[in-house]
């Protein structure tokens, strides 16, 4: 009968020595032709053209991935679509408008505040520089020098004229003493007041609606 087994060893050992064998051969050299020319075609290669078949498996998922999208999504008409550029254009265009017309209410207040403001200060301006002449004018009148004549009636006139760019003068007594627009020079004893009180007026004040242009110099009696 014969021996398997035998034949077994034998035959591994064969497997053996042939594996042995090819392990002791000389490994051939691997040539990459990177010629970018075909030598049998004569066309130029492209690099990109090796890895386009290893590249569609990977990206045919992606692909219809992305198709899926696409499909899903509801896309308008084109009716729609116009309507609704034309609407949100339009909107824009009125806000752009509202705005623009509120800034320009918003630049005539500022212009026209600005305008009385400038007016107002040109007035006070020119009744500042006139307050010495109305003090000399005063001055005249208390020593008798304006009691008739034609100075008399320019000062009367000068006066009147300066009342209509709302000049006021201050010089009553009598009143109770306010220091935004007296100026206490002198305090004496009062033998019947009970507060501060203005007793004589050294010189006149002014003022111009609310804006005091300048304090009246006054006696102040106080309470004994």
């Amino acid at each position: 009968m014969p021996h398997h087994g035998n034949e077994e060893e034998h035959g591994s050992s064969e497997s053996r020595r042939d594996a042995e064998q090819r392990e002791n051969e000389p490994q051939k050299p691997i040539i990459h032709d990177n010629r970018k020319v075909d030598p049998k075609t004569g066309q130029a290669r492209h690099p990109d053209q090796e890895h386009h078949a290893a590249g569609e498996t990977d990206s045919g998922d992606a692909l219809s991935q992305a198709e899926d999208i696409l499909n899903s999504v509801e896309v308008p008409a084109a009716d729609s679509v116009a309507q609704s550029t034309d609407g949100a254009e339009a909107e824009e265009l009125r806000n752009d408008l509202r705005r623009l017309q509120a800034e320009y209410v918003n630049y005539r207040k500022r212009v026209e505040r600005d305008r009385a403001v400038a007016g107002e200060m040109a007035v006070i301006g020119v009744l500042n520089s006139l307050l010495p002449v109305l003090d000399d004018v005063d001055a005249a009148r208390q020593h008798g020098d304006l009691t008739d004549g034609p100075f008399a009636a320019i000062a009367a006139k000068l006066e009147n004229a300066l009342k209509t760019y709302g000049l006021v003068r201050i010089d009553e007594t009598g009143v109770e003493f306010d220091p935004t627009i007296h100026e206490a020079l002198i305090q004496q004893p009062g033998t019947d007041v009970e507060i501060d009180t203005v007793s004589q007026v050294l010189r006149s004040g002014y003022r111009s609606g609310d804006r005091v242009l300048r304090a009246a110099q006054v006696i102040v009696a106080v309470p004994a």
